[in-house]
């Protein structure tokens, strides 16, 4: 399971750095898949140092507004400015840990990314959404009740195309793909995109025939 849930947020990754304007390829060669999925590896890792020198500065932030806290006149009269001092240094250290852990991720999928297994996942994933896009498209749009794909984010776009090959070709069952799909909105998204990623697959599952199912 763990390397299915890595090869889709490889394969989600390495889609938004492809076209997705009309009449764009629809299908990419092997070494191109290989560059692709080595572009996205780059910029994760830049990702991580960008986090990690982020995270160093707000602790360094924290730090210098205890000081100056210290160095305030204990008197009654300095005890606002005091708590003020108190209070930024205590925000900049929540913002450093929160931004260390949501780059935790990033080290783990880099660091599994080098398996087999979970490469060709991420490549067989992309290649299934570029070569049916167009179909992948026209069968989201039937369950969008008077909305567009097309006007959804990028990434919620591409969430949905990869729930329905997951759904379609990795045979992944419904359940699971639908809450891996709304796993990676939580993750990539916002609270607007999870829902309706969640609705639109219940309605796509749903509309599946019984033999896909």
């Amino acid at each position: 399971m763990q390397s299915r849930t890595l090869s889709r947020e490889l394969a989600l990754l390495m889609l938004g750095q492809t076209s997705d304007r009309a009449g764009a390829p629809s299908a990419a060669q092997p070494t191109a898949m290989e560059g692709l999925l080595q572009q996205v590896l780059a910029t994760l890792s830049q990702h991580v140092r960008e986090a990690l020198d982020r995270s160093a500065e707000d602790l360094q932030a924290a730090q210098q507004e205890l000081l100056d806290s210290e160095l305030q006149d204990q008197g009654e009269q300095q005890l606002p400015r005091v708590r003020q001092h108190l209070n930024a240094g205590l925000a900049a250290a929540e913002q450093a840990i929160n931004r260390l852990s949501a780059s935790l991720e990033l080290p783990r999928l880099l660091l599994l990314a080098d398996q087999d297994e979970v490469r060709r996942g991420a490549i067989d994933r992309v290649e299934a959404v570029l070569r049916d896009r167009e179909s992948i498209d026209a069968r989201l749009d039937g369950v969008m009740e008077g909305w567009r794909l097309t006007r959804l984010p990028r990434i919620d776009r591409d969430i949905l195309r990869l729930a329905a090959v997951d759904l379609d070709r990795f045979r992944t069952p419904a359940a699971v793909a639908c809450n891996e799909a709304v796993e990676l909105a939580n993750r990539y998204s916002d609270e607007q995109g999870r829902r309706m990623i969640n609705g639109v697959l219940r309605r796509f599952t749903a509309a599946r025939p019984v033999a896909e199912a």
